[in-house]
């Protein structure tokens, strides 16, 4: 099936797909008898009574219902972790992670996901976890939903091919995927082995972001968000369901494929994005404007203007500021940032921060630049100048990000961080009497 077919472009839209020509039901959603003896089933994302703008939901028409599955039982959670986040305390200081190595063991997408920090808790609806996986086996007979929050997938080496209740998205690095709370997938490594990110947001969806000043056009557009249509499984066996629900992981067994959704429509789906489409909005005067003109997606919190979790790139682009020192100034932020490289270098950090690592900045502590990026930002010549081969990205939450006990002890932190910014000399000469 060619690109085009398997998806529909708009973000949040009202879809109708199905596999089969003439499964979807027509001027009602719940026949009583489907005309190919298909059940209904609906998948709520939001509150029934939540503003139409705002409420998520979509019918969809199956072989067999959701529930038939035996009871869960509790599994083994290895490495994962949810809020409340107190397995050890919190530090103040910058943390620096290099990338998570590939098991040697057959591993699998749920099995190689790694905890690193996360803040909130999945009971309350609030707060996010920001994990990372590396994965060499594809997922089989085995299937995996989210009852705590959506999955906002950042693939960093290795596709991936999502089979999802209501269709099939083959997602690269360079591109992201979400997949909503409690639809189910599976994930297929077509080159054998895959690295990344993973960020799961426990409040409220991911939106794209208001652009107010900016106008109608920049960042991130609707029409480039793409949302698969139905391709369904007819599949019998032994298979097994693993679901996160209240942090814990469980599994039930099931003799049927669950992914066996014939066709659909509303606007509770998951979705893809590649981040080369982004539209750059950036200064061609002086000084530069704060990070969130990178925004790509946004799921806000309960106080205006103050996101739950902020998906923020910084991606390939043309720096023509004059007067100005043009990489991320020093700062200290009331918000909390989780740094990823998927893959060149980042502007402001000479050594150290490479694809597959990660970084933490919490709430106040003070970053910027190392010694060696100062130097060369403040002798550099300021010529129009092309950004090439770059692709980070940051989580930002309004939540302090409280690392794993896992992330604190691993032999992948950086204990070493803090030197980057030793060289950092003082600078200031205070004029003498005569040259005031």
């Amino acid at each position: 099936m060619s690109e085009a077919r398997r998806y529909m472009s708009g973000f949040g839209n009202e879809c109708a797909t199905e596999a089969v020509t003439g499964a979807l039901p027509e001027g009602q959603n719940a026949p009583q008898r489907h005309a190919l003896g298909l059940y209904t089933e609906q998948m709520s994302g939001s509150p029934f009574t939540a503003p139409r703008t705002t409420n998520r939901r979509t019918w969809t028409y199956r072989i067999r219902p959701s529930v038939t599955h035996k009871p869960y039982r509790a599994t083994e959670e290895k490495l994962v972790r949810s809020g409340p986040f107190t397995e050890v305390p919190t530090t103040p200081n910058q943390l620096r992670w290099n990338p998570l190595p590939m098991a040697e063991a057959p591993t699998d997408f749920v099995d190689g996901m790694v905890t690193l920090a996360g803040n909130g808790d999945p009971a309350m609806q609030t707060g996010v976890a920001v994990h990372l996986y590396a994965a060499n086996r594809s997922m089989v007979d085995r299937f995996f939903y989210n009852a705590d929050g959506e999955m906002l997938i950042v693939p960093q080496a290795g596709r991936l091919e999502c089979a999802t209740e209501l269709g099939v998205m083959d997602v690269a690095p360079g591109e992201i995927c979400v997949i909503p709370r409690g639809i189910k997938f599976r994930v297929a490594l077509p080159e054998g082995s895959a690295r990344g990110y993973l960020c799961e947001n426990y409040g409220q969806p991911f939106r794209l972001p208001d652009l107010g000043p900016i106008g109608a056009n920049g960042l991130a557009n609707p029409r480039d968000f793409l949302t698969p249509v139905a391709a369904y499984e007819d599949r019998d066996g032994a298979f097994r369901i693993t679901s996160k629900f209240m942090g814990n992981l469980w599994e039930a067994e099931i003799d049927h494929s669950p992914l066996d959704v014939v066709c659909w429509h509303g606007n509770y789906a998951p979705y893809k994005y590649d981040l080369a489409r982004f539209n750059c909005i950036n200064t061609v005067s002086f000084d530069h404007p704060d990070p969130s003109i990178y925004t790509v997606l946004s799921a806000p919190s309960t106080v205006a203007g103050t996101a739950n979790c902020d998906f923020v790139i910084f991606p390939p682009r043309w720096m023509v500021a004059e007067h100005t020192f043009r990489p991320p100034w020093f700062h200290r932020n009331l918000m909390n940032e989780c740094m990823g490289l998927i893959f060149g270098a980042y502007d402001a950090k000479a050594e150290g921060f490479v694809p597959g690592g990660m970084s933490l900045h919490n709430c106040m502590a003070g970053h910027g630049p190392d010694a060696e990026t100062f130097e060369r930002a403040t002798a550099a010549e300021l010529k129009p100048q092309y950004l090439d081969n770059t692709l980070a990205f940051m989580f930002e939450t309004q939540l302090v990000l409280r690392p794993t006990k896992w992330a604190m002890e691993t032999r992948i932190l950086q204990h070493e961080y803090f030197e980057c910014w030793q060289g950092l000399k003082k600078r200031f000469t205070a004029p003498d009497a005569a040259g005031q």
